[in-house]
């Protein structure tokens, strides 16, 4: 059973990722600003929640399959709070390290493709790595509190859970600005309100490495 907390920062997470208009928000207000249609504002969040939803189930499914393995487990968390301050470090110092999309014409793959390439990009699923490694039980624990559950089953029921709050706070938050955007404030917006999200994010990488380290 996952304890609270680690569900609430699962669905803080999320609701970050929906606020940050880097992840897909203002693509679907312009999206829908070009064609003159709500309908295409929320057509384009879809692909958008399942390209950043791909992203991060590679990480789960990596961390789970490591927590499993058993010998990794002792050198899995130094290595990941290692990796989340050095994506930080590399995010300060070459923060414009993102895809570029220039075409505004594209179908529902191409927005999928983009999304997950943007959320690899920002270490969406990497920001995770804490969360799973309190989640997702190792190895021996599991086998001692699974039950009659198959212990990959367990494991996979643990990420499947993940994905789903994660992903479904993000498009909330997202789906709300996006529409909220496109029918009152249109993007004069952000002149007015901009706040850079992608400093704070690439703190947030480092400072979750170094808790890592202690949690």
């Amino acid at each position: 059973m996952i304890a609270e907390w680690p569900w609430i920062v699962v669905a803080l997470l999320g609701a970050y990722h929906g606020l940050d208009p880097s992840m897909g928000w203002l693509f679907a207000v312009a999206l829908g600003l070009q064609e003159r249609r709500r309908s295409k504002v929320v057509w384009a969040l879809v692909p958008i929640a399942l390209g950043h939803l791909a992203s991060i189930a590679i990480v789960v499914a990596l961390v789970g399959g490591l927590r499993l393995a058993g010998p990794l487990e002792t050198c899995l968390r130094p290595a990941g709070a290692i990796a989340l301050i050095l994506f930080g470090v590399f995010r300060f110092l070459w923060p414009r390290a993102h895809p570029r999309w220039v075409a505004m014409r594209v179908n529902s793959l191409e927005l999928g493709l983009w999304s997950f390439l943007m959320a690899s990009a920002h270490g969406a699923g990497l920001m995770l790595f804490p969360i799973l490694m309190d989640v997702m039980p190792m190895k021996g624990l599991a086998m001692r509190h699974r039950g009659h559950m198959p212990i990959i089953a367990h494991t996979a029921l643990e990420g499947l859970a993940v994905l789903a709050v994660h992903t479904a706070a993000m498009l909330l938050v997202m789906g709300t600005i996006a529409l909220l955007v496109y029918e009152r404030f249109g993007l004069a917006i952000l002149k007015s309100a901009w706040v850079n999200l992608d400093f704070v994010w690439n703190g947030a990488l480092i400072a979750a490495g170094i808790m890592s380290f202690f949690v």
